[in-house]
């Protein structure tokens, strides 16, 4: 039965507003309002939805908010969902970045920021806690894990070649069960113009700002646009890649700001790869002011979302059809495991940045300067792991919570 737009812009409205907490809160929210309260899908599809938006890159979240639109009115469906998922936190995104531009170099507003860091350190490891219960059901999902850890912390192996390989392994490795009743093919229809109008859509910023030699617009839009492609397992997943390469290779922010920029995106409804906006606003600031910064997060926006409604799209009508391959869901859950040993790289990485005021590089990965161990983020770190571990406090509420302390601590002293 099609929904009227009315009541999509009404669901998915109050799904994007109170989307707090990452992908496993905000898929639970969407179920609870798409399949258990509207009862606008069944338990299976949404399930079989959520399998094909984790085969994705991408935030699974939202893509799979723009499946749900998508399959209750078509494409203007799909638009509503996966715009109404985002826009509400890319609205907060624009405000705090501008504000941390303006003021985040004020001892007060820096001292509130510890409390954050320590705060994403507990976040991130319980991310890695809740995926790891669901991605390592055998021993060669554990070794999967492992060996991407090592890969990516000792051997900066890139972050898209990790999950190349493991997707490999789970296509080897897979043991098929019993071959399913098969699912007719949905055919190649709609295939040509749906890539090309979302993928000029998406080209069209960038051809733009190439054009008018506007460089690091550009290069903004291109390194994005390649993020884009690569993001599978969500905002954890990939930050370490993300940081090494805004960071080290093209100097837009220091790592501190990176940190920042995630403690930031965590305060905020939507995805987290919002961080992606916050850092284009911050940089675009650094190199030229408001306006600069505006058109540099504008242009991160455009080209980390278009994509997803384009893979969407593209893909929806072959969702059955997929699905019903054993062998995909095999690299699906040779990701899974893989994504599970990157989420623990980046907190272990976030971890030593946070609690020690100095790391060094080593042969085997970042190495912390023992003597320079801060007791102060420390505590405000245990007093995180208190709020949302022990006392399931929510995430906005243990940021503020945290940030009120540090504030505290450092008026004290």
């Amino acid at each position: 039965m099609s929904q009227s737009y009315s009541d999509l812009l009404r669901s998915f409205g109050r799904i994007g507003l109170l989307s707090f907490g990452g992908p496993a809160a905000q898929i639970s929210l969407m179920h609870d309002e798409i399949v258990t309260r509207r009862g606008w899908m069944s338990e299976e599809r949404f399930l079989g939805a959520l399998s094909f938006a984790m085969l994705l890159p991408g935030p699974e979240a939202m893509q799979l908010a723009t499946y749900c639109g998508w399959r209750l009115r078509g494409v203007p469906g799909g638009l509503i969902a996966g715009g109404l998922f985002v826009l509400p936190g890319a609205a907060v995104i624009l405000v705090l970045a501008l504000a941390y531009a303006q003021f985040a170099d004020l001892s007060l507003v820096q001292a509130g920021f510890v409390g954050i860091k320590a705060a994403v350190i507990v976040i991130v490891l319980r991310a890695l806690w809740s995926l790891a219960k669901k991605a390592l059901r055998r021993r060669a999902h554990w070794l999967l894990a492992a060996l991407a850890f090592v890969a990516m912390y000792a051997g900066s192996v890139p972050f898209p070649l990790v999950i190349a390989a493991a997707a490999l392994a789970g296509l080897a490795f897979h043991q098929s069960p019993a071959p399913a009743d098969p699912v007719p093919h949905p055919g190649h229809s709609h295939l040509a113009r749906t890539l090309l109008i979302w993928g000029a859509l998406w080209a069209a910023p960038l051809a733009l700002a190439a054009a008018m030699g506007a460089t690091f617009l550009t290069e903004i839009g291109l390194f994005f646009s390649t993020l884009a492609v690569v993001t599978f397992g969500g905002a954890y997943a990939v930050l370490a890649y993300m940081t090494q390469t805004v960071v080290e290779t093209h100097g837009w922010l220091d790592t501190a700001q990176m940190i920042d920029a995630l403690g930031l995106a965590e305060t905020t409804p939507g995805p987290l790869i919002l961080v992606t906006e916050f850092v284009g606003l911050l940089a675009g600031w650094l190199q030229g002011g408001l306006s600069l910064a505006l058109l540099a997060g504008g242009m991160t926006l455009w080209v980390t979302f278009v994509p997803c409604f384009l893979w969407i799209f593209a893909g929806a009508p072959y969702v059955d059809w997929l699905l019903s391959k054993p062998r995909l869901r095999g690299a699906l859950a040779g990701i899974s495991a893989a994504v599970v040993g990157v989420i623990l790289n980046l907190g272990l990485w976030f971890a030593l940045h946070v609690l020690f005021e100095r790391v060094h590089d080593s042969p085997l990965g970042p190495r912390p300067d023992w003597p320079s161990l801060s007791l102060t983020a420390l505590g405000l770190t245990l007093l995180s792991a208190l709020f949302l571990l022990v006392l399931r406090r929510s995430i906005p509420l243990t940021l503020a919570l945290t940030s009120l302390a540090a504030l505290t601590l450092h008026i004290l002293a």
